[in-house]
């Protein structure tokens, strides 16, 4: 432990390290997620059965419940449950990527600009944020994804139409707060640019809230993935998917309870580890969503 006169002496980046370092549920979070990221990345050398992340079949095993060789127990064709949740982290990860690499820079350009513009720039793009807020996000999914072919790209698209609307509330709340700030006057009266303003003035100032809201976000967006996959919108057999894993192994409940239950079990694990890193970024950064 560090003793109190060295922690006086710690900047405020190291003293955020200092409390993340020392907090146990956030070093899970990260320990988690990094398995998860090992475990998508390295899935075709990690799995026990490559080939039941495709059109694999093996009668003779099927419903196999968990055991030292099939550690998760195997589906209604014979397929490895494990290795099937290593590739379908694949999928939750890029559904992941994806959405938030859109969604987040969309929604932040437009909160910066509302609080910066001001007037009829303002009261335009938060009454349309208002307007998309208003409309449940699982109901504009399935619209999209009912009128659109079922796949991971178009999951994409379906979840990213709204997902951008509480970065754009938060950042414009923050940014809002930061206009009356001297630093913010004096950019001005020194003749910066609004893009410098925006940029170089208001935006770092958002950064912890933004990488806070991200990494909840994350574990949100694996979840409404799987929700959209569950009821068969989402990604399509025979790609492993853990949404639709939950699925067609509900079918076989109870007696053949691992088939729902495993990859159940895997979405908790990973949606766990987004929380625990974001509640841990929370904390080391100070930062109230």
């Amino acid at each position: 432990m560090i003793k109190d006169e060295t922690v006086r002496t710690l900047s405020s980046g190291q003293m955020a390290w200092y409390r993340f370092k020392y907090n146990p549920s956030a070093l899970i979070g990260v320990f988690i997620i990094i398995s998860v990221i090992i475990g998508a990345i390295f899935a075709p050398w990690l799995a026990p059965s490559p080939e039941s992340a495709g059109a694999h079949v093996d009668f003779l095993n099927r419903h196999s419940p968990p055991s030292g060789v099939y550690l998760m127990g195997t589906d209604n064709v014979g397929r490895d449950i494990f290795s099937r949740v290593l590739f379908g982290y694949r999928v939750s990860l890029g559904l992941v990527v994806g959405v938030l690499g859109i969604a987040v820079p969309f929604g932040v350009l437009l909160g910066l600009t509302a609080a910066y513009a001001g007037g009829w720039t303002e009261w335009v793009i938060m009454r349309f944020t208002d307007v998309m807020l208003a409309i449940p996000p699982l109901a504009m999914a399935l619209a999209v994804t009912a009128v659109l072919s079922p796949n991971l790209v178009n999951a994409m698209i379906a979840i990213t139409l709204l997902w951008w609307t509480w970065h754009t509330r938060l950042i414009y709340r923050i940014a809002k707060g930061q206009m009356a700030e001297d630093y913010v006057e004096a950019a001005k009266v020194s003749g910066a640019s609004h893009v410098h303003i925006l940029l170089r003035e208001l935006l770092p100032n958002c950064i912890s809230a933004i990488a806070v809201k991200t990494s909840l976000d994350a574990g949100f967006v694996i979840l409404f993935g799987a929700a959209l996959s569950f009821l068969g919108l989402g990604v399509q057999p025979p790609t492993p998917d853990l949404g639709t894993m939950v699925s067609t192994g509900s079918e076989y409940l109870p007696e053949y309870w691992w088939e729902a239950l495993m990859p159940g079990f895997a979405i908790l694990y990973v949606i766990l580890g987004f929380n625990l890193l974001g509640d841990g970024l929370r904390d080391m950064m100070d930062v109230e969503l």
